[in-house]
């Protein structure tokens, strides 16, 4: 069997599994390409091997400012966190808070004093302050607007324009530099998606004879391609879509 590796092998390899060339498949070209993208629809929402954890970095520019948001790209469905812009022990002065206290901490290390329990302890207790002092954006992600809204930071100057912002995000994974064509889930829904398309163009000639006694049932092709296509979607569902609180926070 040919893997598939292209849009376009996916395709053929669909096509054969219904009987092509055996059997001719009654569906368009432009409808091929249709059921295609909607299989990749379902796919890129739910199933969670269409997705990536990356963390984005942006340069904010004066129109991000200005318009108070800033664009996000169309591949990049959910935004988890963003990092907190700004923190309170960030200074690298030797008078600093944390420099001091990890300036003491390495003198009881010396004495074999603390050890690494002290260490993480203080660690997470000035992790405390800064999240108390300091806090995490408060954000909104619009996806269909491509549009992150940082509220507030831009009217108190808390971002200028120069500054990176960094965020944790989940980032569709790209057909063309990886291969997502030969994913199980994406060959099967695929093939019933096109499969469905062939029932409801062949249920236009219902009940027709052709010569010797054939008779076109098309009907039967479309229940069991959207049978099929509800048991693959409730087995994505149930098995590879990641929890709906996931992604809340």
């Amino acid at each position: 069997m040919a893997v598939p590796s292209t849009r376009q092998t996916l395709v053929d390899y669909c096509l054969r599994r219904l009987g092509q060339p055996v059997i001719e498949i009654n569906v368009d070209t432009d409808q091929v390409e249709d059921r295609v993208d909607d299989a990749l629809a379902m796919y890129r929402e739910f199933h969670d091997d269409a997705t990536v954890r990356v963390f984005l970095k942006h340069q904010v520019t004066q129109s991000d400012v200005d318009n108070g948001y800033i664009p996000i790209s169309a591949d990049i469905p959910f935004i988890t966190k963003v990092l907190p812009l700004k923190t309170t022990f960030s200074s690298i002065n030797m008078f600093d808070v944390k420099y001091q206290m990890m300036l003491n901490s390495l003198g009881d290390f010396m004495q074999f004093a603390g050890g690494m329990s002290y260490y993480y302890q203080l660690e997470q207790y000035l992790e405390f302050l800064d999240n108390i002092l300091e806090g995490t954006p408060i954000t909104t992600f619009s996806r269909n607007q491509g549009r992150l809204y940082l509220h507030g930071n831009f009217e108190d100057k808390d971002v200028l324009p120069g500054e990176y912002l960094i965020a944790e995000v989940y980032q569709l994974v790209d057909g063309n530099t990886y291969n997502i064509w030969n994913d199980i889930f994406l060959r099967d829904y695929t093939t019933q998606c096109i499969k469905q398309q062939w029932g409801a163009n062949l249920s236009k000639f219902e009940g027709m004879t052709l010569p010797g006694g054939v008779t076109m049932n098309g009907r039967q092709i479309y229940d069991e391609a959207t049978q099929e296509m509800m048991r693959l979607e409730e087995k994505m569902r149930l098995e590879h879509e990641s929890p709906p609180d996931f992604f809340v926070g």
